[in-house]
């Protein structure tokens, strides 16, 4: 792919589900390309993939293919991330990456363009891409705290097993169709491979995503409420969340309850706000029965916000239902998003 100007660009993780989908973002948008580059693990390199109608092979990702690189799309894993990136960021490329290795790190902007594009700024060559429950509910929660103030925030996820990788897909559609059949099944991946124990999905619910930890929260529970803290500048935020994966394969949908700072608010003015943010899309007819759901999120870059409505015992208290494709804004799409803000920033140049 070479055009007289442009960008220079590496994914990395490019044959994996989200790499693959930050390869379908960049070919929809106009970010200026000059170049780019497919990269995975030893196993996938040889693979040719498709760009705007060019064939490319994927390479083996070494610290050497970042030579040349301006902008540097990571989802392979924590891992490689942590052995790569740096490597990246040494040869002059800014990494973008979509793991939770760097999230936490103080000297990492955090970033959901919609609430803290300004943070790309502080940037010291790595920008963490949050966990994909945490981005679609932030992007719904700043306008509110914008306009009213927050004081609490409660979330309950209802996590699409894409959240989990292919095989955890494959495992689901495998379950499903061995209990039509009346079949034994035999549960290996969720809710966490390396565990010892596992179950099933397949017309299940299963209240566990990632390893718990000693306070008894699930560790995609702890990264829900010490990113939202982050983002949001709001460190004394009280943040509480209960993730759960259901079985369905994309999309994820949250039932966010909060409480702003400003008294005698109305449901309908934070329906107003949302028709008017960025990113969102209100679905909110009650009585024509039009709400969010995860299957009609698949595939769009938007965060959808529906059921909004003011609690009946608290009157700062409001509740909402929020859904977006995990794959798209809760990775692919905010890393793009990233990607173009640094250009219009100033923080990237295009080069001749």
């Amino acid at each position: 792919m070479t055009e007289t100007q442009g960008l220079r660009i590496a994914v990395v993780g490019a044959t994996g589900a989200v790499g693959q989908q930050m390869i379908s973002t960049l070919e929809q948008r106009d970010l200026p390309i000059k170049k780019i580059i497919f990269l995975s693990s030893a196993r996938s390199a040889g693979i040719k993939l498709r760009f705007k109608g060019e064939e490319i092979e994927v390479q083996e990702a070494k610290p050497e293919s970042f030579e040349g690189i301006d902008i540097a799309l990571f989802s392979a894993g924590g891992s490689v991330s942590r052995e790569l990136a740096p490597e990246a960021v040494k040869r002059g490329a800014i990494v973008v990456d979509n793991t939770s290795a760097f999230r936490m790190d103080e000297n990492v902007p955090l970033v959901v363009p919609e609430v803290n594009e300004e943070d790309l700024k502080q940037h010291n060559g790595i920008i963490a891409n949050p966990n994909c429950s945490t981005i679609q509910m932030v992007v719904a929660l700043e306008p509110i705290r914008q306009t009213y103030g927050l004081s609490k925030v409660v979330v309950s996820t209802y996590q699409a097993v894409s959240g989990a990788g292919a095989a955890a897909i494959n495992e689901l559609k495998e379950q499903a169709r061995d209990l039509l059949d009346e079949k034994e099944i035999d549960p290996k991946i969720l809710p966490v491979k390396g565990d010892e124990k596992h179950y099933q999905i397949a017309f299940n619910v299963i209240p566990q995503i990632d390893k718990f930890q000693d306070n008894g929260y699930t560790f995609e529970e702890m990264k829900m409420i010490n990113e939202t803290k982050k983002i949001m500048h709001m460190h004394d935020l009280p943040v509480a969340a209960t993730c759960v994966r259901l079985p369905v394969v994309t999309g994820h949908s949250e039932s966010v309850y909060i409480e702003v700072e400003k008294e005698g608010v109305a449901a309908s003015q934070i329906k107003d706000l949302m028709r008017m943010a960025p990113g969102i899309v209100l679905e909110d007819e009650p009585e024509q029965q039009i709400y969010p759901t995860p299957a009609s999120s698949v595939g769009k870059n938007d965060v959808f916000v529906g059921r909004i409505r003011k609690d009946l015992d608290e009157d700062k208290g409001f509740h909402l239902w929020v859904v977006s494709d995990n794959l798209l804004k809760g990775a692919a799409w905010n890393s793009v998003q990233i990607a173009e803000s640094l250009l219009k920033l100033g923080l990237v140049t295009v080069k001749e």
